[in-house]
């Protein structure tokens, strides 16, 4: 365009010699309206095409103002055009609103020129004006797209993100959606200025593993998928983040992805985990889950270098309680026995049912002279349990303990089949009583149990 009123400019002025008849091809053949105002804005003359792109005849139009054009000749921006081009003797360029002479309003990008050599000594303003209505249309059209696709974004129940990491392993958070603000506190602006303000609030184990996941991902550009937990005001929160990552050419790497809340579904898992790996009537773990959790531990163990103590528990004369008192004071009987259990034990210690009134403990970290000091305790507590059942009857119950170790390199099961071995022992003996290994006595009188 500015080539075009640069040429137009040297014809007007009589500049353009080698050329000959460049301005009557020019008015020939260009693809839009072009127009010769005067200094009042009256037009003086047209190009030949002027009336199928411009849609007003010749005749209609010389000797009018050119801003009956407008599509408001009163107040549109025309008239504002031509003002400045007069009084700053400047070009003005820009898109115009024109009616048709049917009605119809067309988007016209316009240049303005004003032309000061003119021969008469006059000031001529040129209009060179193209119809740019359809690409307006479709510019529009994507705008109001655009606009639904951000409105779409912030309405999701997360954060669409953009990150970017440097080949030097510096992160920046180059884009994130208004969702951003619900899920950690944060506007995306805060955190877009310095990310450190949301890693910051990841808790350290999971802000090691999100380094990692990253790592490898950057240099697999496999997507990274991982769950996150934020330490926030209100507590804990679980974020779940997905992102694919691409290279650039400056050696960064850009991850597309998002982010989004998970909290509830990290609770109801855990409900789910406690309701698989838990008895129902007493809390304790189950069966299964005490031979997963226990060959864990026991794993732990052997990389320290360090024995497990373990013991069989089994409560005395339990069938005749049931059958004397019911199954509802039985009942009774676990529940409050396990509570006790859990009482005398550390949380980390494994306490599991694994049969009707048999149950079993694992210390862990502790000797087994403190293992057998630990569990004369929980029998001595045990047997101070009273229960009031049906008909007031005062219940009382006791407990046999059978003690094992297991070494860092020895079997689970062994050393089940040892401690059940030394219960049966217990059991023999009278009752209401510890045994251990084969030849271990109590590392205390009875007098004196520390």
């Amino acid at each position: 365009m500015e080539r075009v009123r640069r040429a137009w400019h040297r014809w007007w002025a009589g500049e353009e010699r080698v050329a000959s008849g460049l301005g009557e091809l020019f008015l020939a053949r260009y693809p839009g309206a072009v127009m010769l105002l005067d200094d009042q804005g009256v037009v003086l003359q047209v190009n030949p095409e002027f009336e199928r792109h411009a849609g007003h005849a010749p005749g209609q139009l010389l000797g009018r103002r050119a801003v009956t054009l407008d599509a408001d000749p009163l107040h549109g921006g025309f008239a504002l055009a031509l003002e400045h081009c007069r009084t700053t003797r400047q070009p003005w360029q820009g898109v115009l609103l024109c009616r048709r002479a049917n009605g119809d309003l067309r988007h016209q990008t316009t240049m303005i020129q004003p032309l000061e050599e003119c021969p008469d000594g006059a000031l001529r303003l040129l209009v060179i004006q193209y119809d740019v209505t359809g690409m307006r249309e479709r510019e529009l059209h994507d705008r109001q797209l655009l606009a639904r696709l951000g409105d779409t974004v912030s309405r999701l129940p997360g954060t669409v993100f953009r990150l970017r990491q440097d080949a030097a392993g510096h992160l920046e958070l180059l884009y994130a959606s208004e969702g951003l603000m619900a899920l950690t506190g944060l506007t995306p602006e805060q955190v877009m200025d310095d990310i450190e303000r949301l890693l910051g609030r990841v808790t350290t184990e999971d802000r090691r593993r999100l380094e990692v996941a990253l790592a490898q991902s950057a240099v697999s550009l496999e997507p990274c998928q991982l769950e996150l937990r934020l330490d926030l005001p209100g507590g804990l929160r679980w974020l779940e983040a997905r992102a694919r990552p691409q290279r650039r050419r400056d050696g960064s790497t850009l991850w597309d992805g998002l982010l989004i809340e998970v909290t509830e579904r990290k609770a109801e898992e855990s409900r789910i985990r406690r309701l698989v790996s838990t008895d129902m009537l007493t809390g304790a773990l189950n069966r299964r889950a005490f031979f997963e959790q226990g060959a864990a531990v026991h794993a732990r163990a052997l990389r320290q270098g360090q024995a497990l103590p373990l013991a069989m528990l089994d409560l005395d004369h339990f069938k005749a309680l049931n059958d004397t008192h019911g199954h509802a004071a039985g009942d009774l009987a676990l529940q409050v026995f396990a509570a006790t259990c859990r009482e005398c034990l550390r949380p980390y210690d494994l306490f599991a049912r694994i049969g009707g009134e048999e149950f079993v403990v694992v210390l862990v970290d502790t000797s087994l002279a403190e293992a057998w000091a630990i569990l004369e305790r929980l029998r001595r507590a045990v047997e101070e349990i009273t229960l009031e059942v049906e008909g007031g009857e005062i219940l009382r119950f006791t407990v046999s303990l059978g003690l094992a170790n297991l070494p860092p390199d020895g079997n689970l099961d062994v050393a089940l089949g040892d401690a059940d071995r030394a219960l049966y022992r217990a059991k023999h003996e009278g009752r209401n009583r510890i045994c251990g290994p084969d030849g271990m006595t109590p590392p205390f009188s009875d007098a004196d149990p520390t």
